[in-house]
């Protein structure tokens, strides 16, 4: 292989990983600036609006914290006669059916439970409850989770535009002092992917939202196979992809504690990971920009290029970059000492993990790698059709 074709892959290489981790945000980031120079103070919202509203949590085996999380969920700020409350237990065989069964239920709340024997999964599991809802909009939200007393207030009011399809709300980790290597890297993850989420809302849509809190019309509520991996990502796709937008609301809050260790992690990044390839088979007309080619640039720049040309363009950057630096090109050299300092603290970091100590510089590269990781192992996973519907529940600290 020339020369020439070598520099080649490793431009093409180092723009693909360069652009799907910060370029997109960069780019975003000018473009918002520029559209607000020529556009509109944001939206005053009615403060009369208030739709009528059921909240769905989905349950497996959460004894310890479905009761807090009924609690919490009374806690809303909203006109109680105007939401009603499912909670799905599905496949449990804790304790979890029988703390939601026998919750006390102050008067004028309508808390509804519903549960079978047979574990099918989340999707299967929502799914079974949607004809029972006759509320305009539905919210979605993990047992595992708690939500701030005004998010559906603020979730709602984004309604009142009848071109909003769906909304999704903000994941937060919560943070404690240990500074362990996951609670870093997970932590930075979601601001980021939050700021992230912003800017997709204010400049278009935004391409896909997270199951621990999000919303959608009810009349836009279609299944999907019972197969799905990411079922929330999918169902709010979809709406995005036949017109709608799907808005983000940074003041509906769902906060839940870390993993408790990467080792946990890497469980829920491996299903995302297959989940995603999934998702990219099932959503191959999106690939292409003819309907919509805002939304196809996003989703594309956004999650396509993350789970799948950007880990494999990792390790094709750094094999083509040591050749290269070989011939004395002062460039070359200083892109391959960078890739060696990254991948030697991400090394570190992992030392340093394994002996719990904590030097948070060296857990973010150490993350990073871990994501990537899990790209390829939920890639095999996904194509060798090995990746359960069914959640394998990772533990929280």
């Amino acid at each position: 292989m020339s020369i020439v074709t070598l520099k080649i892959i490793f431009f093409i290489s180092l723009f693909i990983v360069f652009y799907a981790y910060l370029g997109y945000g960069i780019l975003l980031f000018i473009i918002l600036k520029i559209k607000r120079l020529f556009s509109k103070k944001g939206n005053e919202y009615d403060p009369d609006f208030l739709p009528e509203v059921t909240y769905i949590v989905a349950a497996f085996n959460e004894e310890d914290w479905i009761g807090e999380k009924i609690k919490n969920s009374f806690d809303f700020d909203y006109p109680k006669d105007k939401i009603k409350f499912f909670f799905v237990t599905d496949g449990s065989d804790d304790r979890t059916p029988e703390v939601v069964k026998n919750y006390p239920t102050p008067d004028g709340f309508d808390l509804q439970f519903f549960h079978q024997p047979k574990r099918r999964g989340k999707i299967a599991a929502i799914e079974r409850v949607m004809e029972f809802v006759k509320t305009p909009i539905v919210v979605f939200s993990d047992a595992n989770t708690f939500v701030n007393p005004d998010a559906i207030r603020n979730i709602v009011r984004h309604y009142k535009n009848e071109k909003v399809g769906a909304v999704a709300g903000e994941k937060r980790i919560s943070l404690d002092d240990s500074g362990t290597a996951n609670e870093v890297g997970e932590g930075l993850y979601w601001k980021y992917e939050s700021t992230l989420k912003k800017w997709d809302s204010e400049f278009y849509s935004v391409v896909g939202a997270a199951g621990e809190l999000f919303s959608v019309r009810t009349e836009l509520f279609s299944p999907v196979p019972s197969d799905t991996i990411i079922e929330d990502f999918v169902m709010t796709m979809r709406i995005a992809d036949s017109g709608y937008k799907v808005v983000y609301e940074p003041e509906a809050r769902a906060v839940e504690t870390a993993s408790a260790s990467v080792k946990e992690e890497l469980k829920r990044k491996i299903r995302i990971a297959a989940g995603g390839i999934q998702a990219i088979g099932r959503l191959s007309s999106m690939l292409l920009p003819f309907k919509n080619p805002v939304l196809t640039f996003q989703y594309i720049s956004h999650r396509v290029l993350r789970w799948t040309l950007a880990p494999l363009a990792l390790p094709i950057l750094l094999g083509v970059n040591i050749y290269l630096a070989q011939q004395g090109v002062p460039f070359f050299n200083f892109i391959l000492w960078c890739q060696v300092i990254f991948y030697a603290m991400a090394l570190v970091g992992y030392l340093l993990e394994k002996q719990k100590l904590k030097f948070k510089a060296f857990f973010v590269p150490y993350y990073f790698c871990v994501m990537n990781y899990a790209m390829y192992r939920g890639f095999f996973r996904a194509i060798g059709g090995k990746q359960s519907v069914l959640w394998e529940r990772a533990k929280r600290g």
